[in-house]
């Protein structure tokens, strides 16, 4: 079988169970479209082991920083006197300039994975109800963002590994 073929299979199959345990058993562990993003990502960066890895390291920490920026912009009290979007931008730039600092750091290096977890941490403050407060940060718990994006991270490229290996059986050789 030609690999598009076997991957037109896998990824699918795959993506039907992802799908399912996110809305069902596993709902509110993960979130399956972040998922989607890492399990796309994966391939983008060559379907292999190395790219699991810079995509996870970098995911998470892109969702780390992220956090601290969400952290900064909510406790430190400028928004009063510098207006709220001109200070959550600040602060996201500065956010943004240590992920590129960061990449120096060879298991920071892959700027494209950081900033997906950062944007997915973002988006997933931004459109969800009561999750962007300190409270909710500081917590150990599924709402914090930078444990469900890391997580939503990691079974992306979960996904995308199996869906690989499993194409990857089914590929003439």
């Amino acid at each position: 079988m030609k690999q598009l073929t076997a991957l037109a299979i896998s990824i699918p199959v795959l993506g039907v169970a992802a799908t399912y345990l996110a809305l069902g058993p596993l709902n509110g562990v993960y979130l399956v479209w972040a998922a989607f993003i890492f399990w796309g990502a994966y391939f983008a960066l060559g379907a292999d082991l190395d790219a699991l890895w810079k995509l996870t390291t970098c995911g998470i920490f892109g969702a780390f920083l992220a956090w601290v920026v969400a952290l900064a912009v909510l406790t430190i009290p400028l928004a009063g006197s510098l207006g709220l979007p001109l200070w959550a931008g600040l602060a996201v730039g500065a956010g943004v300039a240590v992920a590129v600092f960061a990449a120096n750091i060879p298991v920071f290096a892959t700027i494209p994975g950081t900033v997906l977890g950062f944007a997915s941490s973002f988006a997933y403050l931004l459109q969800t109800p009561e999750v962007l407060k300190p409270e909710v940060l500081m917590s150990l718990t599924l709402k914090n963002s930078v444990i469900v994006v890391s997580v939503s991270v990691m079974v992306g490229t979960a996904f995308g590994l199996l869906s690989a290996k499993w194409g990857a059986a089914m590929t003439e050789q």
